[in-house]
């Protein structure tokens, strides 16, 4: 009986000193080195405000909705496998619920949904099909890429730079500032960083 006891004992001891480091101490180690100057943003995960408003964060590509499609003043992400409205093949993308369509390229479903994409945005830029780029009618492994390529973005210049009121070298300027290696040593263009940069240069807000 004596050493069940202790045997007890020294586990309650155990449980106690573990779940004081692990279930505290680390966890608030954790929450101090988030708050060091440099490294907040990335842990509260790299959020744009701007007037004290959250706008978006340029690690999620979220497809921004114009009020009037006709006049459409934004560049677009690629598409999403995962639509807030299945109806809608541009999308935008539901983050909740994010998702590839896990179709190979030869399942007739991707091909269909691939055609009516290039269809659909052809007609968007004033262009033909076979101009506009794959990254454009494909959907990401998550489907919430926040880049695109440059072909996509220069693609979308002339329409964007009509509907904004930004002069077209403007706007040209604007995806060139935008463009980084994405990391992988690929050209890409950040969508909400090139937009947030086009409503800013056009000086009023963009709808």
């Amino acid at each position: 009986m004596k050493v069940l006891l202790k045997q007890t004992a020294a586990g309650l001891r155990v449980l106690i000193v573990l779940s004081v480091l692990l279930g505290v101490i680390y966890p608030l180690g954790v929450w101090a080195v988030s708050r060091i100057p440099g490294l907040q943003s990335n842990a509260e995960g790299s959020v744009i405000t701007q007037n004290g408003q959250a706008v978006g964060s340029p690690l999620i590509g979220i497809d921004p909705v114009p009020a009037d499609p006709a006049h459409d003043p934004w560049f677009h992400n690629r598409p999403s496998a995962v639509a807030v409205d299945s109806s809608k093949p541009l999308g935008p993308a539901n983050p909740s619920s994010s998702g590839a369509s896990n179709l190979s390229e030869y399942n007739q479903k991707l091909v269909d949904a691939i055609n009516q994409r290039k269809g659909l945005i052809a007609q968007r830029e004033g262009v033909t099909p076979a101009q506009v780029p794959a990254d454009a009618v494909t959907s990401t492994g998550s489907g919430l890429d926040p880049s695109i390529s440059v072909a996509y973005a220069d693609l979308q210049i002339q329409r964007v730079a009509a509907n904004s009121g930004v002069s077209v070298d403007k706007v040209r300027q604007l995806v060139d500032d935008n463009t980084s290696g994405a990391g992988i040593g690929i050209p890409g263009v950040n969508v909400l960083k090139l937009n947030l940069a086009v409503e800013a240069a056009a000086g009023h807000q963009l709808h």
